[in-house]
This record gives C-alpha cells, sequence and structure tokens, in this order.
C-alpha cells in the first residue's frame, strides 16, 4: 500500500481516512474481508419511510429548488430546534447545504475576507484545515490534550489569540477524531471567549444527537451570533446522500444565499425530499444510536486489553482516539501494515494532528458489533 505523505506547497495533505478506505475497498475486490474502523460512516441505512419518500418521488421530475432549499425541509429543521433545542428559528435563516462539506465552504467565505484566519483544535477533523488551505484562509491551531479529555476552554480560545490574532473560530462538540464534547456550560465558556475577542464562532454539530452522557447542546440555545453547521450524515445514517443544513445570523444569510446560488444552486432535491422525512424518524435513529453506546463499551475495553492508550472513551459521536506508543511512533506505518495483514482498516492519527498524530489511531465504532469483535480478534493475532 503507498499512501503518499508529501504536502503541496501550501500545505494540503491528503485525507488519509479516505486513501485507507480507497486501499481497503482494492482487497476486497481481490476477495480478502476487510474490517472497516476506518470512516466514520453508520452502518445502517437510513430509516424505510426516508427509502420510501425517495421512491415515491422518483418518477417525478427533479429539479432545482429554492437555493435556501424546500420550504417543508427548512420548517422542519425550525420545528427541530423548537423541539429539541428550546429555541425558535426562523426557517429563512436555514439553507440546506450539500453535506457539512459545503456549509464549511459557505460559512468561512459568508463571514470572513479573503486571507482571515480561523482557529482550529489540534487534533481535529483533517478537512478543516485542508478546505481553509485551499481556500486562502489563514489558520491557527489550538491544541487540546487527554488530562482535559480531549476539551477547549475558552481560557485557551485567550492564550492562542494573544499569540497570533485570528477572526474565527471553528469548533465540533462532539468532536472528530476524539469524541470530545463540552457541557453546557463549558460552551457558554467558549462562546463567551470569542465574543468577548470579537472573534466569530462557527459550531459543528454534526455529531449532535450522538452524545451518550446527556442531551447535546446547540449553539443557538446560548447566543444568536453563531454560525450553525449541522447535517444528516451521521445521527440520521445518511452520509452518501450529501445533505446537511445551516443556521446563519439575520446579518448574513442574504449574502450566504447569493454564495449558495452561485456555488452550488441548491442542494439535491431528491436528498432534500429524504432529510425532511428523515426528520420525523428520530427513534430509528435513537436505535442506532443505542448501537453504536455498545460498540463503544466493546472497542474501549477490547483496545486497552490488547495494549493501547485511551484514557478517556470519549462521551459522543463514534471515534475512539487511541495511543499507539507501545506499538509504533509511526501511524501510517502502522494502519498500513494491520490492513495489510490482518484486514483491520483504522485512520492514522496524522489526519487530523500534523504534529503528534503519528502517536495515535483512530477506531469508528459505528458498524456493527460483529465487525468490532471480529476487529479485536484480528489485531490481537496481528500485535501478537
Amino acid at each position: 500500500m503507498e499512501c503518499s505523505m508529501t504536502e503541496t506547497t501550501d500545505g494540503l495533505m491528503p485525507f488519509y481516512a479516505m486513501d485507507i478506505l480507497k486501499r481497503a475497498k482494492a482487497l476486497e475486490a481481490q476477495g480478502r474481508t476487510v474490517c472497516h474502523l476506518e470512516v466514520g460512516e453508520p452502518g445502517r441505512p437510513p430509516a424505510p419511510r426516508v427509502i420510501e419518500a425517495v421512491r415515491k418521488a422518483l418518477p417525478q421530475p427533479q429539479g432545482y429548488t429554492n437555493a435556501k432549499g424546500m420550504t417543508e425541509l427548512r420548517e422542519g429543521l425550525s420545528a427541530y430546534y423548537q423541539e429539541q433545542h428550546g429555541v425558535t428559528v426562523d426557517p429563512d435563516l436555514i439553507l440546506a447545504t450539500m453535506g457539512s462539506s459545503a456549509g464549511f465552504i459557505l460559512a468561512f467565505h459568508t463571514a470572513f475576507k479573503p486571507g482571515a484566519r480561523i482557529a482550529i483544535t489540534r487534533p481535529g477533523y483533517p478537512a478543516y484545515i485542508n478546505t481553509l488551505l485551499g481556500l486562502g484562509f489563514g489558520i491557527s491551531e489550538i491544541a487540546v490534550s487527554p488530562d482535559q479529555g480531549w476539551r477547549l476552554t475558552g481560557a485557551e480560545i485567550e492564550a492562542a489569540y494573544n499569540r497570533q490574532p485570528f477572526e474565527g473560530l471553528l469548533f465540533a462538540s462532539p468532536a472528530n477524531p476524539t469524541g470530545a464534547d463540552v457541557d453546557r456550560q463549558g460552551l457558554a465558556d467558549i462562546i463567551a471567549a470569542c465574543e468577548r475577542l470579537g472573534v466569530t464562532f462557527i459550531s459543528d454539530e454534526i455529531y449532535h444527537g450522538l452524545d451518550y452522557r446527556g442531551p447535546s447542546v446547540s449553539a443557538l440555545e446560548l447566543t444568536r451570533n453563531a454560525i450553525v453547521i449541522n447535517s444528516f450524515s451521521k445521527y440520521y445514517c445518511m452520509t452518501g446522500w450529501r445533505i446537511g443544513w445551516m443556521v446563519v445570523p439575520e446579518h448574513l444569510v442574504r449574502r450566504a444565499e447569493i454564495l449558495q446560488q452561485n456555488l452550488f444552486i441548491s442542494a439535491p432535491t431528491l436528498s432534500q425530499i429524504a432529510a425532511t422525512v428523515a426528520l420525523g424518524e428520530r427513534d430509528y435513529a435513537e436505535e442506532q444510536k443505542a448501537g453504536y453506546a455498545t460498540n463503544r463499551q466493546l472497542l474501549a475495553s477490547g483496545l486497552r486489553e490488547l495494549g493501547f492508550t485511551l484514557p478517556v472513551a470519549g462521551d459522543g459521536a463514534f471515534y475512539a482516539y487511541a495511543g499507539i506508543s507501545k506499538f509504533s511512533n509511526n501511524a501510517m506505518g502502522f494502519c498500513e501494515q494491520m490492513l495489510e495483514e490482518v484486514g483491520v482498516a483504522a485512520t492514522p492519527g496524522i489526519d487530523f494532528d500534523r504534529t503528534d498524530g503519528n502517536g495515535y489511531v483512530r477506531f469508528s465504532y459505528a458498524g456493527t458489533a460483529a465487525t468490532i469483535t471480529e476487529a479485536l480478534e484480528r489485531l490481537h493475532r496481528f500485535l501478537a
């Protein structure tokens, strides 16, 4: 397996999770079996009613929708915020997007001038840094540590700002790859720090619903100045449908709409239809979440028994960010060898942390318990 680790002159690097997935698919095409723990992709399809709604819609012409998205979807999302978070959100402030990825692009271009500097946590989702660099924005990284449960604090934001000022902060809770989340007080601390510094806050909430210690807290419960980005990919099991949404402050919504019109026209119509129905299928989503909770304990205990370092299992999402210092100081080499020899696919920590990531590997437990059990057995053989 050959995954190039050479970055471009502007710092762009591959998304190694996708490189690992590509090689895993190639091995499967050769007749090998692979335990997929490399990507954050639910192992179950969307709810049956979602599939049925799309089946019924297929015979009809599928043209563009309003650039902001179907009225029914945006009204459904407005109701979601009222029911789940107790806040009133005008549907006109909501845009349906082509997954959270398009939401990030729209947010950066809507809220900041070219070249503005945006702060992100390290470790963090690799597409943050690569998207920002690819769009010509600057980056400030704020390191978080396992000693604090990988959680960001307002004090750390202020310290980073004093070292190098930035215009925006992009923050996820629950986070990828650590699964760390902040409670209401912790999120309020982060938002207050941004307000004191005049920093625009972008809240990545795509793992909302997948909290294992209590209800997810949206930034909209604490401020209306934040840009909130969410997706149907994770909680609603709709990764390939490429459908998400964003909530934008009133003074930015027209600019976001204009950018959407020109960059993406609109989110896919069939996916919007599916998403509208998915909002009413939370019972199904909660069933999947119960499975993730079981997988979380199974994987965490199994990894610790094998010698991986896992001080915290993570309170949300569906990832274990495990230390590999007992086995290797080369995360990519470790993952490549693990895949080739025993067919276990996981993501090297350098995807999430270019400084200290060689000491970590991220395992996803979004699949089935059977896959995790098989993967742990294979890991036992590999490490032995």
